[in-house]
Order: structure tokens, then C-alpha cells, then sequence
């Protein structure tokens, strides 16, 4: 009975960690990065669409993204939702490709971008302990229903700590690898 409990803890924790990996991604770096363009949605014949659904991605180097949308009328619409996507990126459309270079990052523009980074790993932290909290709880309940032993209880709880702070570390170790990318670029 316990186990279960356990496995269902583990899979929450394991997609806090995936949506974290997936949410530190989109911050930038110094260098180009599909991620980049993750989150900006264009307004497509009625539907908000991301760009990775409406046009062809590539990074010939470094310091540059190319944007070659499969229908040319969307080219305004996608450098558009790109300058107001707050990237501080700044695109330059022409009749088929949309080129958005991609500046070295200031000094000043690191630190805010790491200190972005922190509070995403501290969210991803309280989300971890909540889902540690509700296990727990569901472990007590079911000790006070006499459906597990009050060993199994205190080795349960003992155990989801084990998986909280394993889960904790890899988020903070996914932190300070991005965190030393944001900062050597």
C-alpha cells in the first residue's frame, strides 16, 4: 500500500523536474536556441499556434536563428509576437525568412536572467515539498484507518524524504549548470 503511494509521489516529483528542465531552457543564454522561441504563440487563422507549428526553425550559428515560415502571410505576425515576447531579441523580416540575431548578453542582463533562474528553482523546490506534504498526509490517513502499521508509516515517510531530497538536488544541480551557462557565454 505504501508502495504505491511512493510511486505516485515519484511520478509528481519526476514531472516537476521535466517541466523545470523545460522552463530553464527557454531562458537565454548567450548563444541561440530553438528553446528560445518556445513559449511565443502567433495568431494563425483564428488559433493561437507556436511558432515551431507554423515555420521551419534553424541555427546556422551561434548568434543566430532563422524563421522560415511555411505560409509567407504569417512573416509580420511572427516578428511581431517575437518583439513582444520581452526576449530582447529583434527580428529582421524579409519576403521568406525572418533572422533574429541574437545579442551578447550584458553583464547586468546575466544577473537578472540568473536571478529569474533562482526563483524558478525555488518554485520548482515548493512544489517538490507540497507533493512531499500531501504524501505524508495520505500516509497518515491511512495509519489512523489502520491500512498500514505505524513502522510502515515512519519508513514511508522516511522514504518519500529520500525521494524529496534526491529531486531537490537535481534541481539544483540543473540550476547551477545553467546558471554557470548564463554567466561564462
Amino acid at each position: 500500500m505504501t508502495q504505491e503511494v511512493f510511486k505516485e509521489t515519484e511520478e509528481k516529483m519526476k514531472k516537476v523536474v521535466e517541466f523545470f528542465k523545460k522552463e530553464i531552457g527557454s531562458l537565454r543564454a548567450g548563444r541561440a536556441s530553438v528553446s528560445l522561441l518556445e513559449g511565443i504563440t502567433v495568431e494563425y487563422y483564428g488559433s493561437k499556434l507556436p511558432i515551431q507549428q507554423i515555420a521551419t526553425i534553424t541555427i546556422p550559428q551561434p548568434s543566430l536563428i532563422i524563421i522560415q515560415p511555411w505560409d509567407k502571410s504569417v512573416i509580420d505576425k511572427i516578428t511581431k509576437a517575437i518583439q513582444m515576447s520581452n526576449l530582447g531579441l529583434n527580428p529582421i523580416a524579409d519576403a521568406n525568412v525572418i533572422k533574429v540575431p541574437i545579442p551578447p548578453l550584458s553583464e547586468e542582463r546575466r544577473k537578472e536572467i540568473t536571478k529569474i533562474l533562482h526563483k524558478m528553482e525555488e518554485e520548482a523546490k515548493v512544489e517538490l515539498r507540497e507533493i512531499r506534504r500531501k504524501a505524508n498526509e495520505t500516509l497518515k490517513n491511512m495509519e489512523k484507518e489502520k491500512k498500514i502499521s505505524e513502522d510502515d508509516f515512519y519508513r514511508g515517510r522516511d522514504e518519500i524524504q529520500k525521494l524529496t531530497d534526491k529531486y531537490i538536488e537535481e534541481i539544483e544541480e540543473l540550476t547551477e549548470k545553467k546558471e554557470k551557462e548564463i554567466m561564462e557565454e
